[in-house]
């Protein structure tokens, strides 16, 4: 079975490629004997290459001054929200330039995992990194968690938030001082950048207010805020084949679209698809057959890279979960299958001994970026597994506890309907007993029943056995 160290690891800084670099990965990749590639969870792209040429792998990601690495793992990508610009709410000083600022500033292979994200959208996890630079609504301004294992599982925030120029100096800070390899608290790292690193920096005045737990639906054809569209599209078993992206990124060249973007989810979009340009952008997903409706049971799914035992436990409960016609819509899944993965999904269905044998878990209020799981179920067989996540669904749901107030146009039918009214057979006046009926000295909210029996008519004097009672229905 194909490893992760086996492929070509190409570095796609913050998930932002342009078509045209995007394109010479592709003919690379084909020209050394790959017919797929695969994209990783921190927004990067994978290829099995038959024949691993140095020189022609140099000579290829100099040109277009990418990183690389070949059976290692050695260094990581910076990851972004950058794929939910314009497409998710956001913070709206967070520019398209002051992404593209701050990942050109990492001029540098770094080895730590670093975030820099909006915590406004819900697509991007945000503490999936050692470093993780967090916006704040201060504009320029992260918070900076810190989250090394090794020190305790949940991120830890720095007192301080930091300006935008200064991001890539703690990073550099961190890297160079050997952060990860000394025997240092999070008191003893602060204390250190504070005094080693030339910051602008505030005080953090407001906490940070975590996004929505619900997970987008991202796939398809979509309009953005501009009048211009993007498109989402994802492939069930994260082999894209080569001569399909080609067709796909020549197409962005064609039409002058300047930016792919990659998730951590194993997919891709593209933004700014021009009006003019839709319908021939519909017409090649056709032609190749591409489905643009995946059920939402398989996207909000992060699996091991090339874990084939993974993928398959996957398929096999989306069609059982399919089969049940049940919705997980807003819940994320992740199946663990070793210790070194880094969770950022609601759901966790972790292997435990024994074969086809696994524990279900679920973060704290189903809201991953807490970083805090308990189980749900342990040690259930995989058949268990489908009904076990129905339940879970449902618990879900009943926490959400959606505050609603009723509107007044509601009210006002509701209280209608439910009126006991009364009219007059002669000329059709009607008694509504939350008016009463001041000139004849009938105080409001009198009932029918209580008015007394000589009571008349205001309008023809007709006696009161001459009402019926009348249906609003």
């Amino acid at each position: 079975m194909m490893q992760v160290k086996d492929l070509v690891r190409v570095f796609v800084k913050g998930g932002i490629i342009s078509p045209g670099d995007f394109l010479k990965v592709l003919l690379i990749a084909e020209k050394l004997g790959a017919q797929n590639i695969h994209f990783g969870s921190r927004q990067d792209i994978l290829f099995a290459a038959k024949e691993k040429s140095k020189a022609i792998l140099d000579e290829t990601f100099q040109s277009i001054k990418t990183e690389y690495e070949i059976n290692t793992f050695e260094y990581q990508n910076i990851l972004s929200s950058y794929v939910a610009l314009d497409i998710l709410p956001g913070k709206k000083w967070l520019a398209s330039h002051i992404y593209h600022y701050i990942l050109n500033a990492f001029d540098y292979r770094t080895k730590l995992r670093i975030n820099v994200v909006d915590p406004s959208q819900a697509l991007v996890p945000l503490f999936t990194g050692q470093v993780n630079f967090i916006a704040s609504s201060q504009e320029n301004y992260w918070y900076v968690y810190l989250r090394f294992k090794r020190i305790q599982n949940a991120p830890w925030q720095m007192p301080l938030l930091v300006y935008t120029e200064d991001l890539v100096k703690i990073a550099k800070a961190l890297e160079d001082n050997d952060i990860t390899e000394n025997d240092w608290d999070y008191k003893a790292i602060f204390e250190f950048l504070t005094e080693n690193v030339n910051m602008n920096t505030q005080p953090v005045t407001e906490n940070l207010i975590l996004p929505e737990t619900h997970f987008p639906y991202y796939e398809g054809i979509h309009r953005q805020a501009d009048e211009k569209y993007w498109l989402g599209l994802y492939w069930r078993n994260n082999q894209y084949k080569i001569t399909t992206l080609k067709a796909i990124i020549e197409r962005c060249i064609e039409t002058e679209v300047g930016k792919v973007t990659l998730t951590p989810w194993k997919s891709f979009v593209i933004k700014g698809i021009l009006e003019k340009d839709r319908l021939g952008w519909e017409k090649l997903m056709g032609k190749f057959g591409m489905n643009l409706r995946h059920s939402a049971l398989e996207l909000n799914w992060h699996l091991p890279a090339l874990d084939q035992e993974a993928l398959d436990l996957k398929f096999y409960l989306v069609r059982e979960l399919d089969k049940q016609d049940i919705s997980t819509y807003g819940l994320t899944f992740t199946i663990k299958s070793s210790t070194d993965i880094t969770l950022f999904t609601s759901v966790v269905i972790e292997k435990a001994e024994g074969e086809n044998m696994y524990n279900l878990l679920y973060s704290k209020n189903f809201n991953p970026n807490l970083n805090e799981y308990r189980y749900y179920a342990k040690d259930v067989h995989k058949t268990v597994l489908a009904p076990l996540i129905v339940e879970l669904s449902l618990v879900y749901y009943e926490s959400l506890n959606e505050e609603t107030q009723e509107s007044p146009k509601v009210k006002s039918i509701r209280d209608n309907i439910e009126k006991e009214l009364y009219q007059c057979i002669h000329c059709q006046t009607v008694y509504d007993a939350e008016y009463g009926d001041p000139e004849a000295a009938v105080a409001p909210g009198t009932t029918f029943n209580e008015l007394p029996g000589d009571y008349v008519c205001p309008t023809c004097g007709g006696k009161k056995d001459g009402f019926q009672k009348l249906s609003i229905a």
